[in-house]
């Protein structure tokens, strides 16, 4: 869906928008091929370097925006990430900044709760799962990154969402899953590359 290209400029215009935001600097002109036009979600995550623990993470599910509005306020959303102190000058050298894209979400239909994980693939798939006005999203890349299988993703992405771990179990909710493309910075500033989600079952 996106090049390697594209997936460095990606990072590179949601590097820039976090540093300026930061500074409270002008943001550099940036070109951007037509199709960064298009509606499409994302997250921008921030990762601290080198030990990649996370900084902040904002982004939004759903093709609201064109691309470049949407990781322009996800790159400012996760330097204010609530869950963490505002970003700071300080720290600027020593973070590391990653892109996903995403496809739109869809809802999983099953029969019964325990066909989930049959139709969740690991290393494909995000998963957002809502109950009532609770709701969670976890990335395709984190099971990958915290090796896990399919029953304890879709429990942590219930805990995301503020729910017991097994109400995926429970009638009344509601999982939807999506794809995406990820692309981070190696090094602060440096190499950006497309990281492979390995798919498996």
């Amino acid at each position: 869906m996106y090049s390697d290209e594209d997936g460095k400029l990606a990072v590179r215009f949601s590097r820039a928008v976090v540093e300026v935001a930061v500074k409270n600097e002008k943001l550099p002109d940036f070109d951007f091929p037509e199709h960064f036009n298009e509606e499409s979600g994302a997250f921008v995550t921030i990762n601290t370097y080198p030990k990649k623990e996370l900084r902040g993470c904002i982004g939004y599910p759903l093709p609201y925006y064109p691309l470049v509005e949407t990781l322009a306020k996800a790159a400012v959303g996760a330097t204010q990430d609530p869950r963490f102190p505002k970003l700071g000058k300080d720290e600027l050298d020593n973070i590391v900044v990653e892109v996903s894209i995403l496809t739109p979400p869809e809802e999983i239909k099953v029969d019964k709760p325990m066909d989930y994980p049959g139709q969740i693939v690991i290393g494909r798939d995000g998963l957002i799962i809502k109950k009532g006005a609770n709701s969670g999203l976890l990335l395709p890349q984190v099971p990958i990154e915290h090796n896990w299988d399919i029953q304890t993703f879709l429990s942590h992405t219930c805990m995301k969402a503020g729910l017991l771990p097994d109400a995926w179990l429970e009638e009344g909710v509601v999982i939807q899953k999506f794809g995406g493309e990820v692309f981070a910075e190696e090094t602060p500033r440096g190499k950006i590359s497309r990281k492979e989600l390995h798919e498996c079952a």
